[in-house]
């Protein structure tokens, strides 16, 4: 499939919108009213800190919301506005966070629903508007809904869409290329509908096997065992890895694909020779700003002196899971929760670690005088944040109400 051709024939139908519909202001105003917070700009003006009774709380300088998160969401309100009467379907959660997915359904905004593991499109009729979500869709799932004579609503972040035009070159030149990503992810699925050969790397230490594999001719039937759920149909390890090209889940940790970038290029100069390198490696840069400058921000807030961490945001957000990884591996008590709701009243915490199912933590406050080091995925709204702030001080300082004093 010619998937260029498509996405510039789609992108000129009359079915397709891939800005907003001039609504803006309303817009704003309504997603201001649900999900920013006072009290974090308040804390943002005092230099990202506030104490009050035993807490000090850091705040991460960058966090929650990003551009095309906020843009994402923008234009899935303005879309039920637009179309008043019409059936809204969404492809997905339109992004990792609970509280807005339930604000969608709440306006009837349908999420396409799952059959035997698949999603079943069969629910969505000729006219329906059909949201893509933040993360994009597969090549396939677009046509299929082009084929359908569907309204498509292309909330796609503009840092997803960088990625697909970087495998678009890949293809062109007849490269394999190497995604670092979660195959399982609606990201990296979209990703990868728009590359010819591919393979999907999850982590430095597949990386580190592949390398191996193309200096030293591995056990072919092993790779394909092992990668049986991230490489294209009809991979073949022995010829289709002579030319590659580096591409990545937009929220990744960048310190990782950045690694995977240079054990790739290391490796075909070592067996090719820096001379005929650009013959078989290309990389370009499509690590996303946003996600670099939260995981950036988290590195800066982790040389504050604290005793512990609170990561906010959906447990199925990978941009959320990698703020985690990363104080993880600094050796701080780090928790991840979805909501405030997670934090009890008789300090226990509900709790994701890192690759591991939800865990019950009890006293996980300190106590005595403690400061907290606070951050939020991209996907998670300042409302959120805030609401586990003020639980932390509600426990902390046994009381129900809060009343903010800034310091400096």
């Amino acid at each position: 499939m010619d998937t260029k051709a498509f996405k510039r024939s789609l992108h000129h139908s009359d079915k397709y919108y891939r800005k907003g519909f001039g609504r803006e202001k309303e817009i704003t105003e309504l997603l201001r009213s649900e999900y920013h917070s006072t009290l974090i700009r308040q804390i943002q003006e005092n230099g990202y800190k506030l104490q009050w009774g035993e807490v000090t709380i850091r705040l991460a300088q960058a966090f929650g919301f990003c551009w095309g998160v906020e843009r994402s969401v923008a234009m899935a309100y303005e879309t039920r506005q637009q179309f008043p009467d019409k059936r809204i379907w969404i492809t997905n959660e339109i992004i990792h966070n609970p509280l807005v997915n339930q604000n969608l359904r709440n306006m009837q905004v349908e999420f396409i629903p799952l059959k035997y593991g698949l999603k079943d499109f069969s629910v969505v009729a000729a006219g329906d508007i059909v949201i893509l979500p933040a993360f994009g869709a597969s090549i396939q799932e677009m046509q299929l809904l082009n084929d359908k004579s569907c309204i498509i609503i292309d909330t796609t972040c503009p840092w997803v869409s960088k990625v697909w035009n970087t495998v678009e070159k890949h293809k062109k030149v007849d490269y394999t290329s190497i995604i670092h990503g979660k195959y399982d992810h609606e990201e990296t699925i979209a990703t990868s509908s728009f590359a010819d050969k591919y393979l999907i790397l999850r982590n430095l230490a597949e990386a580190e096997y592949v390398c191996s594999y193309i200096l030293n001719n591995g056990d072919r039937n092993e790779f394909l065992t092992k990668f049986y759920n991230a490489c294209s149909i009809g991979f073949n390890p022995d010829t289709d890895l002579e030319r590659v090209g580096i591409a990545n889940q937009t929220t990744m940790l960048k310190s990782e694909t950045e690694e995977i970038g240079k054990l790739f290029e290391r490796a075909m100069m070592k067996k090719y020779g820096p001379n005929t390198l650009n013959h078989h490696f290309l990389s370009f840069n499509t690590i996303c700003d946003a996600t670099q400058e939260r995981q950036d921000a988290m590195f800066e807030l982790l040389e504050e002196k604290l005793d512990l961490v609170v990561v906010v945001g959906g447990f199925n957000s990978s941009n959320t899971t990698h703020l985690l990884e990363i104080a993880s591996n600094k050796g701080i008590p780090a928790y991840h929760i979805d909501s405030s709701e997670r934090i009890q009243p008789d300090n226990q915490i509900q709790h994701k670690p890192l690759h591991q199912d939800l865990a019950l933590t009890e006293n996980w406050l300190p106590s005595g005088a403690i400061v907290v080091g606070i951050t939020a995925g991209a996907s998670t709204p300042n409302r959120v944040v805030a609401d586990v702030i003020e639980k932390i001080f509600e426990i902390k300082n046994k009381s129900t109400q809060l009343q903010t004093h800034c310091h400096d």
